[in-house]
């Protein structure tokens, strides 16, 4: 009998393993992420779906919670803490708008579904945060990196990874219940915790470096992977969020301990966040999205409209054209893994109504379709409205010099 359910475990996931990769090399073709397709794999295969898996939940859901640990720890190793506290003294302005504009759609929606304070907090995290992934990989695919703009985009990005190390606790403290000294105590911890290991990664982060450094490929990626791990699992029993955790310590790495780990991690990474996405998707009832879409499309809209104020005005500041203020709005429109991420973490809890991920689930698959696409077809709208308008475009290929080189 066991070795029957071992069997029909492993052709799950193998099935589960090889979708995703079909999945994946769609999303290249047609040039999206592949974020929406992993959520709609999930919700096909999940409660409510045309088939259910029965044999690989406790698999899934294990490499899910360490698929968040890889996104964050990944997301930590991209800075050095020179560039964070550069990036929040330059980003402030920009971000407490941004805070203002996207968070606040969120916090309206979910009071107006009755879904109290824990939904509106967790739901102003869904509706605030753009996705760095797919930001990252747009203005890649379409030649940005040096674009004047730029800059100003990634700044705010930093901004709001910022944000998320404090507001992650402030989330897990609503979601389990705590009181209000209890709450205070726990987020008091986590900023004791980020300053802590900013000061340390400023000072000595070259001793952090060595600790987990090694020249051997096998023994790098296995104290790498368990530093994760251990430190993950600590935050997570302080309260503090395991994901906050693994930041704090992609932080604390830096130079090229922090490269090699990237380059290590990276395909790890984008295994067990897939299999995350499923499991969202996996937990959301099919049959629950027609109650919220209309919402959902309500939240797409005032979102997109903010996220566009936002990059819009920002890069304004910084000095860049028409041209290239559109493209600032429009590449922070896209949602995607850290929106699904807060939302995990708030169905995990049980701490929501059921609704809650339907309309999460909804939104990011909206948003992660329409970001790419605006940021593609912004310069070619521009350019159509301003030839009706007789007025001759400016030069919209506004390059820094070398040295501006971005960070995806």
């Amino acid at each position: 009998m066991v070795a029957h359910e071992t069997a029909l475990a492993l052709i799950q996931l193998g099935a589960v393993f090889f979708g995703l990769g079909l999945l994946g090399r769609v999303a290249a073709r047609i040039g999206m992420s592949p974020i929406p397709l992993y959520l709609i794999g999930g919700l096909v295969f999940g409660t409510g779906g045309l088939v259910e898996l029965h044999h690989v939940d406790e698999f899934i859901h294990l490499a899910s919670e360490i698929g968040v640990v890889l996104l964050l720890l990944l997301l930590g190793l991209e800075y050095s803490a020179k560039e964070l506290v550069t990036g929040l003294r330059n980003s402030w302005a920009a971000g407490v708008l941004d805070i203002v504009l996207n968070a606040t759609p969120g916090v309206v929606v979910a009071l107006m579904l009755g879904w109290g304070v824990t939904g509106a907090v967790a739901m102003a995290g869904v509706t605030y945060i753009s996705s760095s992934g797919i930001i990252a990989k747009v203005l890649s695919d379409l030649g940005r990196l040096g674009n004047r703009e730029t800059p100003t985009i990634l700044s705010i990005l930093v901004f709001e990874d910022l944000v998320m190390a404090g507001y992650l606790p402030v989330l897990t403290a609503v979601l389990a219940g705590l009181g209000f000294a209890a709450g205070l105590q726990t987020v008091g911890i986590a900023l004791t915790a980020v300053t802590v290991v900013l000061v340390v990664a400023l000072r000595y982060g070259k001793y952090v470096s060595m600790l987990v450094d090694s020249q051997d490929r096998e023994s790098f990626l296995l104290k790498l992977l368990g530093s994760a791990l251990l430190v993950a699992g600590v935050a997570s029993a302080l309260q503090v969020s395991a994901a906050v955790g693994a930041f704090l310590l992609g932080i604390a790495i830096s130079g090229s301990t922090a490269h090699t780990a990237t380059k290590v991690l990276e395909p790890l990474r984008d295994l067990f966040a897939a299999l995350f996405f499923v499991l969202f998707g996996l937990s959301t009832d099919p049959r629950s999205i027609p109650p919220v879409l209309g919402w959902a499309i309500v939240l797409v809209v005032v979102t997109t409209a903010t996220k566009l104020a936002t990059g819009w005005w920002a890069a304004k500041r910084a000095g860049a054209s028409e041209y290239g203020r559109a493209r600032a709005g429009t590449a922070l429109i896209a949602r995607g893994e850290f929106s699904i991420v807060i939302a995990g973490l708030a169905v995990g809890a049980g701490a929501v109504p059921g609704e809650f991920a339907a309309m999460a689930t909804t939104y990011v698959l909206l948003m992660a379709v329409l970001g790419p696409i605006a940021a593609r077809v912004v310069e070619p709208l521009l350019r159509w409205k301003n030839r009706r308008g007789r007025t001759a475009p400016p030069d919209h290929d506004e390059t820094l010099a070398g040295a501006e080189v971005a960070k995806s």
